[in-house]
């Protein structure tokens, strides 16, 4: 099904200056950064986990720890997304058991994502709390979770989607709303 562009709705400067007040919020929130880690949900969760991570290196000059997660084996639509599903790895160094964990990702929409990542971390182990930073929240929940850290939040109709597109993952930097057109 083609697409359209409908909108731009955040330039790379506008992302940059969203991912140092998230890291601020999550610092100020947290009570700091004593067993804080950030885990991103690949695909692009995993760098704005990591620029999250960075800037509040620069706040408090502490090196919080960054993990990735990939969720295909816990998604309830696998069946549906390939005949083969694509595995890559997961890598949380830090441990998960007593963390403050901060799941990271790009879009929230139905919340079977953010469902299917603490399936995934419950299998590591028993962190002490996990909340949930996007960087655009769109609404349309099927699953009652919601962010705790959220960049903006943008409402769309069913054939919208919002596109999230990093420079380490697609070389450019820009968040723009499409339509899929029938």
């Amino acid at each position: 099904m083609p697409i359209i562009e409908k909108a731009q709705l955040m330039s790379a400067a506008e992302i940059d200056r969203t991912l140092q007040r998230l890291a601020h919020e999550i610092v100020e929130k947290s009570g700091g950064t004593q067993r804080l880690a950030l885990i991103g949900i690949r695909r692009r969760g995993v760098p704005l986990a990591q620029r999250i991570a960075q800037a509040m290196k620069g706040m408090d000059a502490v090196e919080v720890p960054v993990g990735t997660l990939d969720i295909t084996l816990y998604r309830d639509d696998l069946s549906k997304v390939a005949p083969q599903a694509i595995l890559q790895s997961s890598n949380i160094s830090c441990g998960v058991d007593d963390m403050d964990l901060v799941l990271v990702d790009d879009v929230l929409y139905t919340g079977r994502t953010v469902r299917a990542a603490m399936n995934g971390l419950f299998d590591l182990g028993r962190p002490r709390r996990v909340r949930l930073c996007v960087l655009v929240d769109r609404g349309h929940r099927e699953m009652p979770i919601e962010a705790q850290f959220i960049g903006r939040t943008d409402q769309t109709s069913d054939t919208e989607i919002i596109e999230v597109q990093l420079r380490e993952v697609d070389n450019k930097e820009r968040v723009m709303l499409v339509d899929r057109v029938p």
